[in-house]
């Protein structure tokens, strides 16, 4: 039967898709819509599940955080698992039952139609390798069991009436057969995605013929290349590498066809698709091609030269592409302007930009005339170089030849002047961009908002990212984690909370970075409890903390001495596979110095050597002043002892802090040794050290000289 044959396939018409449509409306658009209190509180917007403990409050404010993580109810059905993946797209809770338990417990109709839906679920939020891991399970299982794989495609597809929402599935689904050698598979979800009017994903198709290619599956590879050059989707720079490299190398024993390799360059010249180094695989089996073809009477053209000079020059091997430009004249091949732009473009990265100078000069003498790509190499190149005021004046010598400078030249220009901080010549820049109807993209636009940010012009900021939302600029998640961290940082937490419904709104899920910004800003700003609700309304949204999350709530129970708490988060994160690091051991450590159980923070810093974490200057000062206020001097003197063994060197605290324990023990000679000790190795005393021993900062003691 051969592989363009689909007499045999069939499409199962069930109401999967029409299902997801309405779970999709719900999930991306209208629960996005909801008011910005519910949103900032997720209520409304989390399942409730079956938990094991619910965040609290009494009328003491006090807040009882959830110590497991929330687990589906078991009715016998799948379904309440897959409104918690709509719901909070937690991947752990999707993984955690995988297909073949699925089918074992619920039976295959259910279990197929269950994660068809979370499949299409993590396709809509852009989970590409989540989508693929499912696939790849449910794969596994078909070819475990010796189910007709053909029939996987239909399966997960469901309705081809709305399978324009599937592209995402559609193109994972055709990695995952090509992966598995399943070609065959692989090339029916090429055929069938064509009859129900889709357009396949270019890079899943080209990633299976790259499979073919491996496979020597001569004619599958010529047929796959074939559909795509007359129906679609049109083959790139990457297909027509993959097809040039087959005819190169051979296959199946045969020689190289040099007739094909040409053919397949000529075809790409047509359609205008310029040709990479990655087209020859490298460039001196690109330089055996090139020998074999005038070995077979096809004469080197310009064309032909432009390719391998492109190619040298990417690779850094500018003298190459000079004697090939010699080698030009020398068969009178008058280079072109593409083939100078390789050469400038290759001189410009190597930062040789008076030489890149000299040469567009001359071009221009020459006769050429420039176009909008030489002169934005010679931007770039500036730019890299960071000499701002060459690249800007070649921006308005482009404006004066009447050449309009392009958004890639304004986007250079921007990131430059950005980076060297000059916001107001990169803002200027912008306004110029738009007013002449160009759009900066979202990369860009954060180098901007990063400025701002920097300069402490929060409002500014936030007035053009909405200003660009107007012009269809739509602000990604690093654009807002910036933000909320400045805000954070000059205590506004209360108005970097009100930014996340805000991204709910656009689709854009808020994640661990964004959520522990938030919650050390609050425990910062001495807002605790809303601090420890957010962390609570975090875990039903189904994010998982992370080591950092951790550590920011253990210091909010730390500072309120509520060491139980603390210690319990510490376990738990353990319990769930994240390490703690020194950050985190040295936080629990200072909560049990505060409270006077040195016991328990000893045994802490003897695990902290264990794990292979080493404790730093601070883990150190904590449990020397821990021990210090016990009056343990013997134990303060040995750590300080020990610390300097492991080339951590004391700081004026920690000097401070023993000084301080001398002191309250009366023993002022043996304080003034350790303050003379502490000048005697480079460090300086501060003010506290100075009060602590009575002196003023002149060394005499206040009310009397020395």
């Amino acid at each position: 039967m051969g592989i363009f044959s689909c007499s045999r396939r069939c499409f199962f018409h069930y109401n999967l898709l029409r299902n997801l449509t309405v779970l999709r409306e719900r999930c991306f658009v209208g629960v996005f819509n909801y008011s910005s209190t519910s949103a900032l509180l997720l209520e409304d917007f989390v399942f409730d599940y079956n938990c094991t403990s619910k965040v609290e409050t009494n009328g003491n404010d006090n807040v009882n955080v959830p110590m497991r993580r929330c687990r589906v109810q078991k009715n016998g059905k799948l379904y309440p698992l897959v409104v918690r993946v709509y719901k909070s797209l937690n991947w752990e809770a999707a993984w955690n039952m995988r297909f073949s338990e699925g089918v074992k417990c619920y039976g295959f109709s259910h279990s197929i139609k269950s994660f068809s839906i979370i499949v299409h679920v993590f396709a809509s939020a852009g989970m590409e390798k989540e989508v693929h891991a499912l696939l790849r399970d449910i794969v596994s299982y078909y070819e475990k069991v010796n189910m007709d794989v053909y029939e996987l495609f239909p399966n997960i597809l469901g309705s081809h009436e709305h399978a324009w929402s599937s592209f995402t599935v559609i193109a994972v689904l055709m990695k995952v057969f090509a992966c598995n050698s399943l070609l065959e598979n692989a090339m029916d979800v090429f055929v069938q995605t064509k009859k129900i009017g889709i357009q396949p994903d270019l890079m899943a198709c080209n990633f299976l013929l790259k499979c073919l290619v491996e496979k020597n599956r001569v004619d599958l590879v010529g047929s796959l290349f074939e559909e795509m050059k007359i129906l679609g989707p049109s083959p790139n720079v990457y297909t027509y590498t993959i097809m040039l490299n087959f005819y190169c190398k051979g296959n199946l024993g045969q020689k190289p066809d040099i007739r094909k390799a040409t053919e397949i360059l000529e075809d790409m010249e047509r359609k205008g698709i310029a040709p990479t180094v990655v087209t020859y695989s490298e460039l001196y089996k690109a330089l055996k091609v090139w020998e074999e073809m005038k070995s077979c009477g096809i004469s080197p053209d310009v064309y032909g030269y432009s390719i391998l000079i492109d190619g040298f020059c990417k690779e850094g091997e500018i003298e190459k592409g000079l004697s090939l430009i010699e080698e030009m004249e020398l068969n009178d091949i008058k280079p072109s302007l593409v083939t100078y732009s390789s050469l400038l473009n290759g001189l410009c990265k190597n930062g040789l930009m008076d030489i890149s100078l000299e040469m567009f000069l001359d071009l221009s003498a020459s006769g050429y005339k420039y176009d909008h790509i030489v002169y934005s190499i010679l931007i770039n190149g500036f730019c890299l170089q960071g000499d701002m005021d060459s690249a800007k004046k070649l921006l308005e010598e482009m404006t004066t030849n009447n050449l309009g400078p392009d958004a890639f030249s304004f986007n250079q220009l921007i990131l430059g002047f950005c980076k060297q901080g000059v916001l107001d010549k990169a803002l200027e820049l912008l306004n110029t961009m738009l007013k002449i109807g160009l759009l900066p993209n979202t990369f860009i636009c954060n180098a901007i908002f990063d400025g701002y940010c920097i300069t402490g012009r929060l409002e500014e900021a936030l007035k053009l990212m909405n200003e660009l939302q107007g012009l269809g600029i739509t602000p990604n998640s690093y654009t807002y984690g910036m933000i909320i961290k400045r805000l954070c940082e000059d205590k506004k937490s209360e108005k970097a909370l009100e930014l996340l419904p805000q991204m709910f709104k656009k689709n854009i899920v808020p994640g661990n970075v964004h959520y522990a910004t938030l919650i050390d800003g609050l425990a910062k700003q001495s807002n605790p409890r809303k601090a420890l609700i957010l962390y609570s309304r975090m875990v039903k949204a189904g994010i998982t903390p992370t080591t950092v999350t951790y550590t920011i709530l253990i210091n909010i129970f730390c500072h309120r001495s509520k060491m139980d708490d603390a210690y319990n988060l510490f376990k738990e994160m353990t319990r769930k596979g994240l390490v703690p690091d020194t950050i985190t051991y040295t936080s629990v450590i200072n909560g049990f110095c505060n409270i006077g159980d040195m016991k328990k923070a000893y045994a802490l810093y003897q695990e902290t050597l264990r794990s292979g974490c080493s404790p730093n200057v601070v883990t150190y000062t904590c449990l020397i002043d821990g021990f210090c206020k016990l009056g343990r001097m013997d134990m303060a003197s040995a750590l300080l002892d020990e610390m300097t063994r492991n080339n951590i060197f004391p700081d004026a605290v920690t000097y401070s802090v023993l000084i301080a324990g001398y002191r309250r023990l009366g023993n002022v000679e043996r304080a003034h040794d350790v303050f003379k000790e502490m000048k005697e190795n480079g460090i300086f005393p501060d003010d506290t050290t100075y009060q602590i021993l009575g002196l003023d900062a002149g060394g005499v003691i206040k009310g009397r000289e020395n």
